[in-house]
């Protein structure tokens, strides 16, 4: 062999036995590695293991609990079921005594039904019987029974015409006497100063006596539907150049003033156009009343009062209590009092709420029973007015005692607005009160819609309800109010009583 062979194999079998150590080497490090990850290996399934029993541990413990909880649970349900089982057990037995308590009811009032029937048949029979008997003593039948009575009460109603004719007859004298008296009272109160005049009529201007004759109407029939819709009297006479409206009510005189001022700018005189302007009339009073209310209260300094109080204030404007307008009255009543409780010592706001209110009753005292304080206490606490306000107002006529020293103010600022020279008429007073009463008088049978005491108080109109009163009825109210007011009223002469029962019937063509 060569050199170079030899060296060649030389190499070969050195990298045969690299190749061969290398392998060897690598296994070695291998199996070292096994052996390490082997190791980890059983570690893990060790540390797996204890998780899991701790996981397994926990999860019975918990499973444990939970059923004690569930257990419990159904026991309590268990036991409440059995409470409700009981509860409906003892119901059930408790309606079946019912149920044969009601069947034993039933069965008994059948039987009474049954021993009513027989015991009207009974009756029925008996008063056949008694009638039948009545007929054969009296000798007559039942329509001849009817027509005696009938002739009886026509007998009766003659005999009351001739006691009152008689009456007359007697009294003649003397009531040609006070008729003359009020002839001559009426001619003197025409002539006398503007505020007997502008307590119980309005004079109103007109542009020409033309419109007289609108107003008047076809056979009067525009000044009957405006007296009849308004409650007021309208006087048209030959003064030239005006038109009074005559009636106690200050507010109707004032609807009536605006609703006839507004028809003679219109024109358009009508009983249908009447009617729809005395409605719009009634609606714009109402405003006035609130402004005068709200004006009269902050002219007084008197704040936070409910607008309803107010709008009952306002009312007070068209009202006068012995020919003195009651809030003009209750405004200088309130600045008085404000000035003497400044000088004492005492609450000024209550003093001056407590004045301004104080005949607030009066508002409403036609419509209301009662006397104004009563009445203006209710008022007050129905709209939550202060207390002491109420205990300001209520003493000032002595119906309550003086129980703080702004109801002795009020009670004395009451004294010195009253008693001023010049500040009240007497006469007056007593005479639209009369007329109050005899509208009140006819206000409290059943069925009547509206009345109005007319002619100074010598007629009353009194309108009824159709659907209620029929027209025999209506006969029967006029007698038992002449009756009535002859029992609770004094008064001159005669007061003529008119009942009106009017049906409308109103249908649309479209």
């Amino acid at each position: 062999m060569s050199t170079l062979t030899k060296i060649l194999l030389l190499a070969g079998a050195a990298n045969i036995v690299g190749l061969a150590v290398g392998y060897y080497l690598r296994l070695i490090i291998s199996l070292g590695k096994k052996g390490s990850m082997e190791l980890e290996i059983k570690e893990m399934l060790l540390k797996a293991k204890e998780d899991a029993k701790k996981i397994v541990d926990e999860a019975e413990k918990k499973a444990d609990q939970e059923l004690t909880k569930f257990r419990s649970e159904i026991k309590e349900k268990q036991e409440k079921a059995d409470q409700v089982e009981s509860r409906l057990i003892k119901k059930e037995d408790l309606l079946d005594k019912r149920q044969v308590d009601i069947d034993k009811e039933v069965e008994s009032i059948k039987a009474k039904i049954v021993e009513v029937k027989e015991v009207k048949e009974r009756v029925d029979k008996m008063e056949g019987e008694k009638k039948s008997e009545l007929e054969k003593i009296a000798r007559m039948s039942e329509e001849d029974a009817r027509n005696i009575l009938i002739k009886q009460i026509e007998k009766n109603a003659e005999e009351d015409l001739v006691v009152r004719l008689r009456k007359l007859e007697i009294s003649g004298e003397e009531t040609l006497e006070k008729k003359a008296q009020d002839i001559l009272a009426t001619s003197i109160q025409r002539l006398a100063s503007s505020v007997g005049s502008d307590l119980l009529s309005t004079h109103l201007e007109i542009p020409s006596d033309d419109i007289k004759g609108k107003i008047i109407g076809k056979e009067g029939r525009n000044i009957k539907a405006f007296e009849r819709m308004t409650g007021v009297e309208l006087v048209v006479d030959d003064t030239p150049g005006f038109i009074t409206i005559s009636s106690f009510d200050p507010i109707r005189r004032q609807v009536a003033r605006m609703a006839l001022d507004e028809l003679i700018k219109d024109g358009r005189i009508q009983p249908a156009k009447i009617e729809k302007t005395v409605e719009d009339a009634k609606n714009n009073i109402n405003k006035v009343i609130k402004e005068k209310g709200e004006a009269a209260a902050y002219e007084c300094g008197v704040l936070n009062l409910d607008p309803r109080i107010l709008l009952i204030l306002g009312r007070l404007h068209f009202r006068t209590s012995y020919g003195q307008n009651v809030l003009q009255h209750s405004i200088e009543m309130a600045n008085i009092a404000g000035m003497i409780a400044e000088e004492i010592g005492a609450n000024v706001q209550v003093a001056k709420a407590g004045a301004l209110l104080h005949d607030i009753g009066k508002a409403l005292d036609h419509e209301v029973a009662g006397t104004h304080v009563e009445i203006g206490r209710r008022i007050l606490q129905k709209f939550n007015a202060p207390e002491a306000i109420i205990k300001a107002m209520q003493a000032h006529h002595e119906e309550y005692p003086y129980e703080t020293v702004e109801s002795r103010i009020v009670q004395t600022a009451d004294a010195i607005s009253g008693s001023r020279p010049g500040a009240r008429q007497d006469g007056i007073e007593n005479y639209i009160k009369r007329l109050g009463d005899l509208e009140a008088i006819a206000n409290s049978f059943t069925g009547i819609e509206k009345s109005y005491a007319l002619q100074a108080g010598r007629e009353i109109r009194v309108f009824v309800k159709p659907e209620l009163i029929s027209d025999l009825e209506a006969h029967n109210i006029a007698r038992n109010i002449a009756t009535k007011i002859e029992d609770d009223l004094k008064y001159p002469g005669e007061i003529k009583v008119t009942v009106i029962r009017e049906n409308r019937v109103v249908e649309f063509a479209r």
